[in-house]
Order: C-alpha cells, then structure tokens, then sequence
C-alpha cells in the first residue's frame, strides 16, 4: 500500500496542484481546509506526513501542529507563504520537520517528501543495529530494532527527525558533528544555511532529555564547529 500524505491548505487549488502532484508521484493523499479538519482526518485515517499551511480558519497551522506532536511523530512539512528565518524557526520549534515556503517548486517539494517518508518508513540507513540493537551512554539508551530513546529506563517521545538526529549521535559520542553534517545526514540534501533548523531540532531533543536544558549534561554544543553527545564513562 502506497504512503497516505494529508495536505491542509485553506485556499481549494493549492491543495489541489499539490494533491496532483503527488498522486503523479504514486501517494495517496487526504485533504483538509483547516486545522480542525486535519486533527479530524488524522485521528480518523493512517496518515504518513502532513503538509500544513499556516494561516488558516478556525485552527492555523502551527496550532494544529503542536496538537498532532501531542500524538503523532509522523513527518510535517510547513508550507507558508512567509518565507523569513524567524518563521522557519517558529515552525520547526512548534514541532515540524521542514518547512517550505510559498511559491513552492513542484519538483522540489516531492523532493522533500520523498526524503521524510524514505527517513520514516524505512528505518533510516545512517548505521546498521548493534548486534544487542543497544547503544547505551550513561542514562542514555538508544534502542535501534526499535528506533526508541529511553532516559533513565522510559522512553522518550522523538519525532523522526529528532529520532535520526540522536541515533547519528548515538552512534559516536565525543565525536563533534558540524550542523552541515547532520543536515546532510539526516535531511539527505545540501547543508546549505541550514544552522538555524538543527539548532531548533537540537533545542528540542534537549528539552526532552536533559534534567537541565539550560545546561545540559549529554547533548552538547562545540562553539564554532557543531554539536556533540558528550561520552559517559561506564
């Protein structure tokens, strides 16, 4: 069965070309005019990545995806009209993968969803599994088989991007990756001016790991050079 992609769009023909496009591309794809019509569909259906506008009636897009990260680690694709840094990083802090802005090049935009469905519906290609399919770093337990982070024996609620970002990390702690490495790794395209969005990403996974995000103990940044998962001794 092919990947169902919900696209949300207050404005009928963008949703449409969109809709087009990417059943050309073999996806079967679910419509919504608004945030509340999406929360709807995806309760209802097996919704694989979302493409959600922001400004919207009666729930915007950032809303609605702050309520489907409440549930869901399916990839989401911001597409707005808007196209400043500071919109980039309110979308992604507000919990979706990417962020795509408006006028969209068709073939760059199925580009993009390829590469989230390939990271989440294939279990990823960074590394194969450890033979245990457990990489453990102090409180840190990364469990490969089933792509799960638990801290301190519970798991932790990733999405796929974050999930890709700690398991490229887990694999080698102390090592210093640039975000234009983690960016090609995990985005699989050009890390080209991309700090900001795996900045916002590493903000998050903090958040969700660390007793202090502030001063974090395990996920650290290199100043000038990149990012780290520092190495516990056993």
């Amino acid at each position: 069965m092919s990947e169902c992609i919900l696209v949300v769009d207050d404005d009928r023909e963008i949703v449409r070309a969109i809709a087009i496009l990417l059943e050309k591309e073999g996806y079967q794809v679910l419509k919504a005019y608004d945030g509340m019509q999406a929360l709807e569909l995806i309760a209802e259906q097996k919704v694989h990545l979302v493409i959600m506008d922001v400004m919207m009636p009666k729930l915007d897009g950032l809303s609605a995806v702050l309520k489907i990260r409440e549930q869901k680690n399916i990839p989401i694709i911001v597409l707005s009209a808007k196209s400043e840094d500071t919109d980039k990083v309110l979308g992604l802090s507000m919990g979706a993968d990417d962020y795509v802005a408006k006028p969209y090049n068709p073939q760059e935009l199925a580009a993009r969803v390829k590469s989230h469905l390939r990271r989440y519906t294939s279990l990823g290609d960074i590394h194969k599994a450890d033979d245990d399919g457990c990489i453990t770093n102090g409180r840190l337990e990364f469990h490969t088989n089933e792509r799960v982070l638990y801290v301190d024996k519970e798991p932790v609620r990733l999405t796929a991007t974050e999930t890709k970002i700690m398991e490229l990390l887990m694999k080698y702690p102390g090592r210093v990756f640039p975000a234009e490495e983690i960016y090609e790794r995990v985005w699989n395209e050009q890390g080209y001016a991309c700090e900001n969005t795996v900045m916002v990403h590493i903000r998050r996974i903090r958040e969700k790991i660390e007793l202090n995000p502030k001063e974090p103990e395990y996920l650290k940044v290199v100043w000038g050079i990149g990012y780290k998962i520092e190495k516990m001794e056993k």
